[in-house]
């Protein structure tokens, strides 16, 4: 096991985190000017009105805003990926290019403002498992920002005829200005991205990665918390096959002194690859079979996950763990006040309704920041400027 038995006083030491005072019931700290702090202020909201009919105001901030990114990212000049398929590729800078674009996106949706910096695109969606919040959020940010959406199901395709998801892509990618797949295998988004002849985005391939969850778990942390450097997380569920945590944890790496508690039962534990990679950047964690009340004294961030019913070969195999971590509000009562509770959702019974009202729990928060990352990265990767 690559963990880090040493920890222990570690995390009772290392914890104390500059977002110590509460801030309307949710955690807040000081801001810097580091590339993970986020500004004080959000727009208020008013009316609804149309960025078209603003004299080019509104609206022309936030094209320039996306072109910014663009080029501070390399995606104009070409030298950069085109395809968002995982988030290996991705560096800090990255990162906070699309957390700016977001914040931007942010305000105007507070606004209800309606943008018309993608009117006249087209995206595609391609769904071959189920989804609500992906497929619904890439959708909304496809409205807002003006633009249609084709949408194709699983279904309906004529994968059921048997093309191959190459030809697929390749054919959504000839009506489209851009496409969304979510496949069940692992691997299957990267290799349909050389066939795509426009951006391609990865929904999720099976128990692989989820790029576009894990920007907008990285962007709820650095929302809430102020800054993504020094926090302390735990991760409890299933960690062998949830995509959301694999392409978190390889963000996280990213920033310093991020310290983990890995909790799941042992058939479940994150996969070698994964214990092996954060062992090489130098990443301590530790690895669990319970919630130690001890360590959730000091985390900042408490991150669940399901069981995946769809991922176990067999009905037994998921009753066996079924219901083994459920985060009730008399647990709570061990953790700091200035801590979240984050889930890439949906939600089965690891979280007790009764948490929906602390304050700490900012998975709903954390959901809807999902629309304004994936307003962020479509007009990154699909606007062009005349």
């Amino acid at each position: 096991v690559r963990s880090t038995p040493e920890l222990g006083p570690t995390l009772a030491a290392a914890r104390s985190h500059p977002s110590a005072v509460p801030r309307d019931g949710r955690a807040a700290a000081p801001r810097s000017p580091a590339l993970d702090t986020v500004p004080a202020q959000r727009s208020p909201v008013v009316a609804p009105r149309d960025l078209s009919l603003d004299g080019g105001g509104a609206e022309a901030e936030l094209q320039a805003a996306v072109v910014d990114a663009q080029q501070r990212m390399g995606l104009l000049s070409g030298e950069r990926w085109r395809h968002l398929v995982s988030v290996q590729h991705l560096t800090r800078a990255d990162l906070h290019h699309v957390f700016s674009v977001a914040e931007a996106m942010r305000s105007a949706a507070a606004a209800r403002t309606c943008s018309r910096l993608l009117h006249g695109y087209v995206l595609a969606t391609l769904f071959y498992e189920p989804s609500s919040r992906t497929y619904a959020s890439f959708c909304a940010a496809m409205a807002r920002l003006g633009g249609s959406v084709v949408p194709v199901h699983a279904e309906y395709s004529s994968a059921r005829k048997g093309e191959s998801l190459r030809d697929s892509v390749r054919t959504m990618g000839e009506y489209a200005d851009g496409v969304v797949l979510r496949h069940p295998q692992r691997g299957s988004v990267a290799a349909a991205a050389p066939s795509c002849p426009v951006p391609l985005l990865s929904a999720g391939d099976g128990d692989g990665e989820h790029p576009t969850q894990a920007l907008l778990d990285v962007f709820t942390i650095r929302d809430e918390l102020g800054t993504v450097n020094g926090v302390a997380v735990m991760v409890v569920g299933d960690l062998r096959h949830s995509r959301t945590v694999h392409s978190l944890l390889r963000l996280l790496l990213l920033y310093g002194r991020v310290t983990l508690v890995l909790v799941s039962p042992p058939e479940l534990r994150l996969p070698e690859e994964m214990r092996t990679l954060l062992s090489e950047h130098g990443c301590q964690f530790e690895e669990r079979e319970r919630i130690e009340r001890s360590d959730l004294a000091h985390v900042d961030v408490l991150y669940v996950t399901r069981m995946q019913k769809e991922r176990f070969a067999s009905e037994q195999e998921y009753k066996h763990v079924f219901g083994r971590y459920v985060i009730t509000a008399s647990l709570l009562a061990h953790a700091k006040r200035a801590m979240i509770i984050m889930h890439p959702l949906p939600r089965v019974n690891e979280i007790a309704v009764e948490v929906d009202e602390d304050p700490r729990a900012a998975y709903f928060r954390q959901m809807k920041n999902g629309m304004y990352i994936r307003m962020a990265l479509l007009a990154i990767l699909l606007f062009k400027a005349k």
